[in-house]
């Protein structure tokens, strides 16, 4: 039977290998994995209290509306609870964008080197896309507000930016949002939101108190510690969230991931701690990059763009024989790189230990 036109051209997503997989291929136990931008860090005391009771009710379906979740979420971002909606991920919830938005014809606009989900969108539901070129490592919003046409539907735009780390400012993103029309959504995708602190990172939370057309995304997978649990979050003024809601599949966000959530937004030392380990070990990696010799873009994510002068798929695999994952990025246009998760300072230490270890190999 023939998939619906487009399908065909699609390569199935890949994240980063897992432990188990490299274990298997490799005959290897001893492994870290810095793949796939995840707290290093175990999950937070109270969360995993929450996990143990939740456990007791899987027999039971969850809460389809995430009552208490919501409640929640609105007093820690400041929303009313119709302003929210919950996803299998913030991944779902950009895959709603498309289910109620996007139809065949419709123009989609990202940039280069932005998540490569926006792509995956934008063919599943036929519509054409629009890829603009970035400016050094960042999305140009510029050339995408050059872009728009009649037949634009959406906007996506990664803040910060994965796999490059990077932002756009603030008064970038005011000079782009003056420029769209009523009829275009603009969907700020800012899975790794807590991480950053730049004084001009854009709060973009204000368009939607002004009724803009604007979705924002956040997950609970990075700074939070649950990428196993698998749910993340949209902000939108009520109308969008409604009609997202009709498209939403029943019971998309499991029993114990939402109890594991609103454990997660009471615990703020972990958020801090978290943040903390984050900024020594990008500390530490830059320092270490440098004396290597290394190219990188600084990032405002946990993670690194790391450059060489070879392609990266050979350093990536040279270093998971090491038994240190990390993801090479040709798909996303850096052939010749790959991105490295910030992990815990013995993590950090031995990565660059095997990183040498393969450069002085080669």
């Amino acid at each position: 039977m023939r998939p619906k036109p487009g399908i065909e051209t699609i390569q199935p997503y890949q994240g980063g290998k897992p432990i188990e997989e490299v274990q298997r291929e490799l005959g290897i136990s001893d492994i870290i994995k810095l793949a796939s931008n995840e707290n290093p860090l175990s999950p937070s005391p109270l969360v995993m209290g929450a996990i143990q009771d939740a456990a007791t009710q899987v027999n039971l379906y969850p809460d389809g509306n995430a009552y208490y979740l919501k409640q929640d979420l609105a007093t820690h971002v400041g929303v009313p609870p119709e302003n929210l909606i919950l996803g299998n991920g913030s991944n779902e919830v950009l895959q709603l964008v498309g289910e109620t938005y996007i139809s065949p014809g419709d123009a989609v606009i990202y940039s280069a080197g932005a998540f490569i989900v926006y792509m995956l969108v934008a063919k599943v539901f036929g519509a054409k896309s629009i890829v603009t070129p970035m400016c050094g490592y960042t999305q140009d919003v510029a050339a995408m507000a050059d872009a728009i046409t009649d037949q634009t539907r959406v906007i996506f735009i990664a803040n910060p930016n994965n796999p490059t780390g990077t932002i756009v400012a603030k008064t970038e993103t005011e000079k782009l949002m003056a420029r769209v029309p009523d009829d275009v959504l603009v969907v700020f995708d800012e899975a790794y939101y807590e991480y950053v602190d730049r004084p001009d990172y854009p709060q973009t939370l204000p368009y939607i108190h002004e009724g803009r057309n604007v979705i924002i995304t956040r997950t609970f997978s990075k700074i939070y510690g649950l990428a196993g649990m698998r749910i993340g979050y949209g902000l939108a003024k009520s109308d969008i969230i409604e009609t997202m809601d009709r498209v939403r599949q029943p019971f998309n966000c499991n029993l114990v991931a939402q109890a594991a959530a609103r454990a997660a937004l009471k615990d703020v030392e972990h958020v801090r701690r978290s943040q903390e380990i984050n900024t020594i070990g990008k500390t530490y990696l830059y320092e270490a990059l440098n004396e290597i010799g290394l190219a990188y873009v600084e990032s405002e994510g946990n993670f690194i763009l790391v450059h060489f002068d070879r392609a990266g798929d050979e350093i990536s695999d040279a270093l998971m024989r090491k038994g240190v994952i990390v993801r090479p990025v040709a798909g996303y246009g850096f052939p010749k790189s790959i991105r490295v998760t910030i992990g815990t300072p013995e993590e950090n230490e031995r990565f660059v230990k095997a990183l040498k270890a393969v450069l002085a190999d080669n």
